[in-house]
């Protein structure tokens, strides 16, 4: 093949592309649609809790076009980190969304599924061989930490789905992938330079946000050729620029110039952005190098239980003062409840206006403007617990006295009643490190089985 054009509707799976994007993206005959279903940058709750951060019914309203789409050209469809975090329940409810579209449009398709759950006996005994390391400046993984894990994925290269394509899948549905690997397989599979294809699935990974102006809700093409590749955006509202697409290459990177991922680095340093035409950009110079091959390891255990509770407050001597009434609160709570050990809970004080985002990296952590918003948050073994802890810290600071204070009644006017809101399970990142593996597919086994019209499946549909 002379060249290879890859579709990407969307950023993510259920964030929406616009019909006529989508349409104009189809007429350009593009030989895969791709596109990527998750991310941890929601944090490790959705891992954990086997939730997606996806709305159902957008998600499904995407899969249904894409799908049918997909059957019109006769191209494949690969979709990746299904569910957002991609474990098991993750897979399985995309996998229920797929087969409900399936039964409707009447195709019969042939499937390919590619779990990435881990064995948690699989991590420990590469763990006791040396074979696990943290990522950059990340802690070392113990085994407690492994068995604490509520799920634990790995990070499929492109190789899994590679092999689901060359065994003929029209529709490839993967559980945690890396995020490029969906986009890159079938190029990868044809021959082409892992260098182009990897860096134009680096861009296609987050669809027209690498155009001008960006978004993660439209549509991008891009088209792979022996040295070089070409990205552009479906809507005549969007171009890419040198500037945009060059911009969006060291996106989500620590290093300008490289991009480790699954068994090679991506090197950037000999790059050059073009435009082509007024709204494309061609990419020459992407280089890959291979190393050996890792397996990135998500796990996610159950910390406690979240009680929050939302306030405002532009009194000037309040404002004046904060520090000290918030360490006033802490101190405050800790000597009502003396019985609860220091580091059983966490009661954290978030101030928005001061330090709010960036906490202790905050470099003029003091309020500047006339008011400020402030987030009591308690995290507890327990959801009474966390309640109890939150509700004391907020009537405390409520009532609290200060230098200055002329009020009365309170220091914090609350935007919501009950003032205090359930937010429940709390995860954290419990196996977050990289695993050497011998077999890139070993993890990763393909399931491929065709969708066939049942008359009891059409009676019994759910």
């Amino acid at each position: 093949m002379d060249e290879i054009r890859v579709l990407a509707p969307t950023a993510i799976l259920g964030y929406g592309f616009p019909d006529a994007s989508f349409e104009a993206g189809v007429a350009r005959r593009p030989h895969v649609i791709a596109v990527d279903a998750g991310s941890t940058d929601p944090g490790p709750y959705y891992l954990g809790a086997g939730r997606s951060f996806t709305d159902r019914a957008a998600v499904r309203r995407d899969l249904e076009r894409i799908l049918a789409a997909a059957h019109r050209l006769r191209v494949p469809v690969v979709v990746g980190s299904a569910g957002g975090a991609g474990a098991k329940p993750h897979l399985d409810w995309l996998c229920r969304i797929a087969e409900e579209i399936v039964r409707e449009q009447g195709t019969t398709p042939r499937v390919a599924v590619i779990p990435a759950d881990v064995d948690k006996a699989t991590v420990i005994e590469a763990l006791r061989k040396g074979r696990i390391r943290p990522v950059p400046h990340g802690p070392a993984l113990t085994e407690e930490q492994v068995l604490a894990s509520t799920r634990l994925v790995g990070q499929m290269g492109a190789e899994p789905i590679t092999a689901a394509l060359r065994d003929g899948a029209d529709v490839m549905l993967a559980g945690r992938a890396y995020d490029p690997a969906v986009f890159a397989a079938l190029p990868l599979l044809h021959g082409f330079d892992p260098g182009p294809a990897l860096h134009m699935s680096k861009i296609l990974e987050c669809a027209a946000i690498a155009a001008s102006p960006g978004s993660g809700g439209d549509c991008m093409l891009g088209t792979l050729r022996a040295d070089h590749f070409v990205v552009e955006p479906l809507s005549p509202d969007r171009r890419c620029t040198p500037a945009s697409v060059a911009a969006h290459t060291l996106y989500e990177k620590s290093d300008p110039a490289r991009l480790p991922g699954p068994g090679g680095c991506l090197l950037l340093d000999d790059c050059v952005f073009e435009p082509e035409g007024d709204r494309a950009v061609r990419v020459s110079g992407s280089r890959h190098v291979e190393q050996p091959y890792t397996v990135k390891l998500e796990g996610a255990r159950l910390r406690g239980y979240r009680t929050v509770s939302i306030a405002g407050a532009r009194d000037p001597f309040f404002l004046r003062e904060l520090d000290g009434i918030v360490k006033a609160v802490r101190e405050r709570t800790a000597d009502n409840f003396p019985g609860i050990p220091a580091g059983s809970y966490d009661l954290l004080v978030r101030v928005y206006g001061g330090d709010g985002c960036m906490g202790p990296l905050e470099p003029t952590p003091a309020p500047v403007g006339h008011e400020v918003g402030i987030v009591i948050e308690a995290v507890a073994g327990e959801q009474a617990l966390a309640d109890t802890l939150c509700a004391f810290a907020r009537s405390t600071m409520l009532h609290l006295g200060y230098p200055g204070r002329i009020s009365t009644a309170g220091n914090l006017a609350f935007p919501y009643s009950p003032s205090d809101l359930h937010a429940g399970e709390v995860y954290e990142w419990s196996v977050y490190h990289l695993m050497e593996v011998d077999d890139p597919g070993a993890l990763f086994p393909v399931r491929s089985s065709t969708w066939r019209q049942q008359p009891s499946d059409l009676q019994g549909a759910p």
